[in-house]
């Protein structure tokens, strides 16, 4: 999906070879190391280690059954450390000034920066890297130059569709590990996706479940039936059929999915739909109590 970053990424790793970085005889000594670029197929489920692990290795991504973890068995059964280009991207600057001048930026147990994407309904959309611990606020405000229209900022979802929703109570709060976790959030892949006050929260929980009907692998059975099952009931709600039972059954269905499904897709949609539940009820509340549009049955 992504031919641009491949493009750029396997010419940098050209030019590196190029000037005796990588390979068997890296500038001349005896160590070896190289790097390749192996292609997947834009699977959401491949951010499970293991499953992306399956698709290095030629397979189709599904998730492995943990014990072992690839820390001891990995890639072709070796141990394999996994990490993401963001946690790579630090690691130089790291080496060459030193931990400390890392730790003095963000905040004493979230150390060092972040690159989150400004999203949604904002004036200037694109990404930022800042110090962890920024709150909120500063994002929407300042690097994406405020809610677009003159409207109103109603909330926003952060971290990704397994994120969680949070209201204009966070704007304040600091975006890092810590205080996001004392609000039942998650920093997770850094994205920050606004929405204004023309916005009901249930059309939007309705796309991001949809998403993961869309993306489960399929190899577990709680989340191959359960990510159908609640798209059935958030459509209900949606289209003006649905109950306060529904709500509540959404909130059941993705309970019994965090605990039984084999990888985090499975285990994740009880944060959008308890954070969407919680702190936007008045949207489901409202569509249940509206019905369905007249001349619809």
């Amino acid at each position: 999906e992504y031919g641009l970053s491949i493009r750029r990424v396997q010419r940098a790793i050209d030019d590196a070879r190029r000037a005796g970085y990588l390979g068997e005889r890296v500038l001349g000594s005896s160590f070896a190391f190289d790097i390749e670029v192996k292609k997947g197929a834009g699977a959401y489920v491949c951010g499970d280690e293991t499953a992306l692990i399956e698709s290095i290795e030629g397979k189709r991504g599904y998730p492995r059954i943990k014990p072992p973890y690839p820390g001891s068995v990995g890639l072709w059964g070796r141990p394999t450390v996994v990490n993401n280009v963001e946690t790579l991207a630090n690691v130089p600057p790291i080496v060459l000034r030193g931990a400390d001048w890392y730790r003095s930026f963000g905040t004493e147990k979230s150390p060092g920066t972040k690159v989150y994407t400004i999203l949604g309904h904002v004036r200037n959309p694109g990404a930022v890297e800042v110090e962890m611990g920024t709150p909120l606020r500063s994002l929407i405000e300042t690097f994406g130059g405020g809610v677009r229209d003159g409207n109103r900022f109603k909330g926003a979802l952060i971290g990704g569709a397994a994120g969680a929703f949070v209201d204009a109570d966070a704007l304040d709060v600091a975006m890092d590990f810590e205080a996001l976790n004392e609000r039942s959030a998650v920093l997770g892949s850094g994205a920050v996706l606004v929405f204004d006050d023309s916005v009901s929260m249930v059309d939007v929980l309705k796309e991001v479940l949809r998403f993961f009907r869309h993306e489960t692998c399929g190899q577990c059975a709680p989340c191959r039936l359960g990510t159908v099952r609640l798209v059935e009931i958030v459509d209900r709600i949606a289209d003006g059929y649905g109950t306060r039972e529904d709500a509540e059954l959404l909130r059941a269905v993705a309970t019994m999915m965090r605990d039984t499904s084999l990888c985090p897709l499975g285990q994740s949609p009880i944060v959008p739909i308890a954070t969407a539940l919680d702190r936007f009820g008045k949207d489901f509340a409202a569509r249940i109590a509206q019905g369905a549009p007249a001349g619809r049955h």
